[in-house]
């Protein structure tokens, strides 16, 4: 993968807060049908406040939180297959530094667990596109089948922003093309996950994020 980052420039993009963000994404990505979505994430730390597997994460709880994430599995079963029946295929790119933060260590059981249930999730290491990041780290997208695309947008905390929308082909189809490629650059989280992040301890948090 050696193509540097398409432009995204944030004066034509439309601004949501938080809750805008979610009730546009929601019916735009449920009315897709026979189409391809991406998603590319690569900050190393969100604050998921309101998510109680993340929230027992924070408070260094590391049993809690993976006993809650691993009580998701019918949940997420049921939305791989609703996708399926759609044609609605979702793929998900996670770029990842070494050694992993506590938060992308928590995130990568939580993604192994979706791939699980027919979710596709491939992982990235952040120095197969640091190439691409000379003016600043790849932005957080989800492209919804070449018809939308979100830079979802963060405090410097990693706190939710809500989000910039593009509908103009010119800017989404070639980032939907940029992340695609990624993906098929990337490992699958299954292969992955056993390698990397099972054998790991529990991660240290020298304090819980507030």
């Amino acid at each position: 993968m050696r193509e540097l980052p398409p432009p995204l420039p944030a004066h034509r993009g439309h601004r949501l807060g938080d809750d805008e963000y979610t009730e546009d994404f929601r019916p735009r990505h449920t009315a897709i049908r026979n189409g391809d979505s991406w998603k590319l994430e690569r900050l190393q730390h969100f604050e998921e406040y309101g998510d109680p597997s993340w929230e027992a994460m924070n408070r260094g709880d590391w049993d809690e939180a993976l006993r809650v994430a691993g009580g998701r599995g019918e949940a997420l079963r049921a939305s791989a297959a609703d996708a399926d029946r759609r044609g609605s295929r979702f793929h998900r790119v996670r770029v990842v530094e070494e050694p992993l933060t506590p938060y992308v260590q928590w995130e990568l059981h939580t993604l192994h667990q979706r791939a699980r249930c027919g979710h596709r999730i491939r992982v990235l290491p952040a120095e197969a596109v640091a190439w691409a990041e000379a003016d600043g780290l790849l932005p957080e997208l989800v492209v919804l089948d070449d018809r939308t695309l979100y830079r979802v947008l963060y405090t410097a905390t990693g706190a939710p922003e809500g989000a910039l929308r593009y509908t103009d082909p010119e800017i989404v189809r070639p980032w939907a093309a940029f992340v695609a490629k990624a993906y098929a650059a990337a490992e699958d989280i299954r292969t992955y996950f056993p390698r990397v992040v099972a054998p790991l301890p529990a991660p240290l948090l020298t304090m819980p994020v507030e």
